[in-house]
């Protein structure tokens, strides 16, 4: 981590991560390069769905693959790079036949390392392979739900499952919530754990840091009128009034309560609930 001079309040919380030992200092791919345009957390009609997203530095997207689809074709890490609409590192893979991009590579991987996505690919960090051919107790990311549909568990900064077991076709994972859930074994996972791990040591140090993210502030319920919030109103400071904590829109929330529909479509898959609160 890199820490700063105490030259005012702000410096001396504020901490970031030494991108000049993690990054190879190239120029983005321009070919995998495009605009965003910014939402302010808005919809198509005008309305806010997501709350404190607005403003923040203008930002160029990185095409990352998630799919990994080119299969049995070796691949060259030349650039290990910042992304800013992520946490976790990407790199540039350059194929055998010459085809570049962008994908999340793993903490022990530099540059002109090399991996590939293969079944018969060894188990090693970078490499991609399918679940059930993954040795129990090995650490993955960018794992795939359904076959080909692409990565969507684990690919945050520092974040990892770990296959615990394989059992009648599927693939036991313990994800980094704590719950632990089965996979389809044909399934792909790449080996690793995601790079960038120190990101959690961040200090932002300033309300101002977190408006140059994007990321608005965010309010107390007990700060607002009855009328804006469950646990808004009272005289002075108050208790929320309620044996449990709720939401904008009075769902359970936070301290250890459960929030998932009882109803959800992967209950079959979980073996075991993610551990919520002070038992985590």
């Amino acid at each position: 981590m890199k820490k700063y001079k105490p030259t005012s309040p702000t410096q001396r919380a504020h901490t970031s991560v030494n991108y000049r030992t993690s990054l190879s200092g190239h120029q983005p791919h321009k070919a995998l390069t495009r605009g965003k345009r910014k939402t302010g957390g808005r919809n198509s009609d005008g309305r806010i769905t997501v709350r404190h997203h607005g403003g923040g530095h203008k930002k160029r997207f990185r095409d990352v693959d998630f799919r990994f689809n080119k299969k049995d074709v070796p691949a060259r890490v030349s650039s290990i790079e910042y992304d800013p609409f992520r946490s976790a590192f990407i790199g540039l893979a350059v194929y055998r036949d010459g085809e570049k991009r962008y994908v999340v590579v793993p903490k022990e991987m530099k540059v002109d390392d090399t991996f590939v996505v293969s079944e018969s690919a060894p188990a090693k960090s970078g490499n991609r392979l399918p679940l059930g051919k993954i040795p129990v107790g090995a650490f993955v990311y960018c794992v795939e739900i359904k076959p080909g549909a692409g990565a969507v568990l684990a690919r945050s900064a520092g974040n990892y499952a770990e296959v615990i077991a394989q059992d009648a076709g599927y693939t036991h994972l313990k994800l980094p919530s704590t719950e632990v859930r089965k996979v389809i074994s044909t399934a792909w996972a790449s080996i690793g754990a995601v790079s960038n791990e120190e990101h959690r040591l961040v200090n932002l140090g300033k309300a101002g840091r977190s408006r140059w993210m994007g990321k608005r502030p965010t309010v107390r319920g007990t700060a607002m009128n009855p009328v804006d919030h469950p646990h808004g109103g009272g005289e002075g400071r108050q208790g929320r009034g309620h044996r449990r904590a709720r939401t904008l829109w009075g769902k359970p929330s936070g301290k250890g309560q459960k929030t998932r529909r009882p109803k959800k479509y992967s209950n079959v898959f979980v073996i075991s609930r993610r551990k919520v609160g002070k038992r985590r």
